[in-house]
Order: C-alpha cells, then sequence, then structure tokens
C-alpha cells in the first residue's frame, strides 16, 4: 500500500486514511455529544426542582407515580357527596349548586403503569387495629375526609363513630378496629398564646408531638399558612433564638419551622414501626395567566368557571412553580431517615377545574355570583384529593 521510494503515499493509502479519520471524528463527536447530554441532564436535575427527590423509606415502587396523564373515566367518582355525611361544607361542591359534573371523571394515569383501583375493605383489612393521622392544615383535612369517605362508602353497614374538635377530630371504623385523625397543626411547630398574643415558636414542637407519637401511619402537610398576609396571617409574633419579631421572610421562617418539624421526627419516631408521609404543595389557580389552554374572559379572574384541566398530560409543570415546595424538597432531603414524600404538586397543578370556586357551604347567594369570592386553594369532595389517597393506597399497599 505504501511505495518506499516515493515520499507521497499512494491513493489507496489517501483513502484508508481519509476514512480512518473520518470514523475517528465521528466517534469523537458521538462521546462529546453523550457527554454533553449527561452534563444538561444533571444540569437540568439540579436545576429543576421536580427532578430533585428526597430518599425515601418506604414501599418502593417502579412506577413513576407522580408523572402521567389524566383520563376520562365514566366509573369515578368513589363515592356522591349526599352518602357521605362527613364532608365539611367548604368542600361540599354539590351541596351547594354546582352544576356541571365532568370534573368529577378523571382518573390520574401514571407515566409507565395503572394505579390500581382503590378497595375500601382491602384498606381496613390492611390497617385492621391500626391508626391514620393526618396532621397539617386545611389541605389535609380535605384529604383526610376523602379517605373517610372512599373507605366509608365500601362499608356503609359497618359501624363508625365521628368525634370532631377544634384541634383534633377522630372517625373511627368499630368493625375493624381502624381509627383514622386529622390534628390541626398548620405550622406543624408550637403556636401559644401569650398576653392575648399569638407566639409562633420556630424551634418548638412541644405539645403537637404528644398526639402524633403512637400513630401506625403518620401524614403531616404544611404551606400555605406561611404566607397568609393581613387579616389571615396567623400569629402575631415569631420567636426565634429566644427574640421575638413581628414578621420575616415568610420561605426563610417556613424552612426553621420545618426543619424543627423533620428533628423532632428523626428523634422521636422510629421509622421501622410508623410509616411517615409528607404531602406536597397543593397548588392554587388564582391567576389565568399561568394555564395556557382554556382561559378565556369569562374566567380572568381566577379559577371561577372552569370546567376542564389546563391539561391532561402531566410532564411540565403549568405556572409558577411552588416556592414553598422547594423548601419541602430541601427539607425532607437532609433529614437522617427521610420520610416518603407524596409529591401531588404537578398532577394536581393541572386541575384548574377542580376548586370549590364559588360552590362552597361559606357564601351567601351574592357572594356565589361574584368571582372574587371563589376558592382555588381548596378542592371539591369528591374530586381532586380522591386521587391523593389512591397514591397513597397504592405506596401502603
Amino acid at each position: 500500500l505504501f511505495n518506499p521510494f516515493s515520499l507521497s503515499p499512494s491513493p489507496i493509502m489517501l483513502t484508508l486514511s481519509s476514512l480512518f479519520y473520518l470514523l475517528f471524528f465521528i466517534l469523537t463527536l458521538q462521546c462529546h455529544i453523550a457527554s454533553s447530554a449527561i452534563l444538561y441532564s444533571l444540569k437540568n436535575r439540579h436545576n429543576n426542582p421536580h427532578h430533585q427527590r428526597p430518599m425515601i423509606h418506604a414501599n418502593q415502587t417502579n412506577c413513576a407515580l407522580f408523572v402521567g396523564t389524566w383520563i376520562p373515566d365514566d366509573t369515578y367518582p368513589f363515592y356522591q357527596s349526599l352518602n357521605c355525611p362527613m364532608i365539611d361544607p367548604q368542600f361540599n361542591c354539590k351541596m351547594f349548586g354546582r352544576p356541571d359534573t365532568n370534573y368529577l371523571k378523571y382518573r390520574w394515569r401514571p407515566l409507565n403503569c395503572e394505579l390500581p383501583r382503590f378497595n375500601g375493605v382491602q384498606f381496613l383489612m390492611g390497617m385492621k387495629g391500626k391508626s391514620i393521622m393526618f396532621v397539617g392544615d386545611s389541605l389535609g383535612r380535605n384529604q383526610w375526609e376523602s379517605l373517610i369517605c372512599m373507605i366509608y362508602t365500601a362499608v356503609p353497614q359497618s359501624q363508625t363513630q365521628l368525634v370532631r374538635g377544634e384541634i383534633l377530630s377522630t372517625f373511627r371504623f368499630l368493625d375493624y378496629g381502624v381509627t383514622i385523625s386529622f390534628h390541626k397543626a398548620p405550622y406543624l411547630v408550637e403556636i401559644d398564646v401569650a398576653q392575648g398574643k399569638r407566639v409562633l415558636k420556630l424551634e418548638e414542637v412541644d405539645g403537637n408531638g404528644d398526639a402524633w407519637r403512637d400513630a401506625d401511619i403518620l401524614s403531616f402537610n404544611s404551606g400555605h399558612w406561611w404566607t397568609h398576609q393581613g387579616s389571615l396571617k396567623g400569629w402575631d409574633y415569631i420567636e426565634l433564638g429566644g427574640k421575638y419579631y413581628q414578621d420575616m421572610d415568610r420561605l426563610e421562617a417556613m424552612e426553621r419551622g420545618l426543619k424543627t418539624w423533620a428533628n423532632w421526627v428523626d428523634t422521636n419516631i422510629d421509622q421501622r414501626r410508623t410509616k411517615v408521609f409528607f404531602l406536597g404543595i397543593s397548588p392554587t389557580h388564582t391567576n389565568p395567566n399561568e394555564w395556557i389552554y382554556g382561559s378565556t374572559a369569562a374566567t380572568s379572574k381566577n379559577c371561577y368557571g372552569e370546567t376542564a384541566p389546563i391539561s391532561v398530560t402531566g410532564t411540565s409543570y403549568p405556572g409558577v412553580f411552588p416556592e414553598q415546595m422547594k423548601v419541602v424538597d430541601m427539607v425532607i432531603r437532609e433529614m437522617n431517615n427521610p420520610v416518603y414524600l407524596l409529591d401531588i404538586t404537578m398532577l394536581s397543578a393541572f386541575r384548574k377545574d377542580a376548586h370549590p370556586s364559588v360552590y362552597s357551604g361559606d357564601l351567601s347567594p351574592q357572594q356565589r355570583a361574584n368571582p372574587i369570592y371563589s376558592d382555588c386553594s381548596h378542592w371539591c369532595l369528591p374530586g381532586l384529593p380522591d386521587t391523593w389517597n389512591e397514591l397513597f393506597y397504592t405506596i401502603l399497599f
């Protein structure tokens, strides 16, 4: 192939050399592209909070439970509000005049699997003799009432007992020895009254924790109350490091409070005996500019009049990702024994149609005719929290 009497390579040699360098260039380019793709992926995982997941201590699954599609399904809902007298007027949309029903007929399908159908009898058998406690704000109460209704419908003849309290409410399925409670603790940390002033103690759990210790299943949530302003603000002073503040950066306050809660869980809860969950931040739909589809002049105020999801495919987050969720994710990741994050934030963000809006028992007929009174934070029952409990059921069993 090479003439030793000539300094120039033969034509054949030129062809083979060119081919060799071409192959070498292609391989190098492919490696570069692959490396760039890996770096890009890692960068996105770092920058995108929805790709950061805490390590979890609960039953694992190969299914991507929290990314998927909303599927129309006429076999939903699991129950009717008339058949579940435990529903608060705040969540009982059908009783207070909501005319449409399509929002009740969606099923969540994860990306690469199907959720098992919720079975109330199986739930009771699996939890026989055990206690479940939801702890947090009214979104936790939303989920608590949903779960009770989903089970109650399956065993309507079962002996039950409901005890409602200002702080602690408990529902018992007496035939199965199953107790499902809700403990109101919107900040999870302590809030005391001193000299007529409400003091939010960011470094104390105290009496709250006494109610949580003996539960077999604990599900916590917190988020919305940390950002309330004006008359909705839940404290007069914040106590931190022995000092008192009338206010401070809300996300910083939430972070300090949740770290106190996380330390309490790490110190006081044996997760080999007690399963611990944290419900992701429930999104609100107060700004129509955050969704692309279905926004019209008639719905320019908030979630008022919305009767369809933003989208049925949950592959990217619509609107502005809740800042509180970044705090939750960070705190859980730093726990010694991270709890299971029930990450309902993105799948719920698509359901602008599922809020009570003006169909709430708290409103007068005049208020119900005014979009400004829409509740775009809570959820109708039956409705979206039933899906949260389908996911809860799937993870437990």
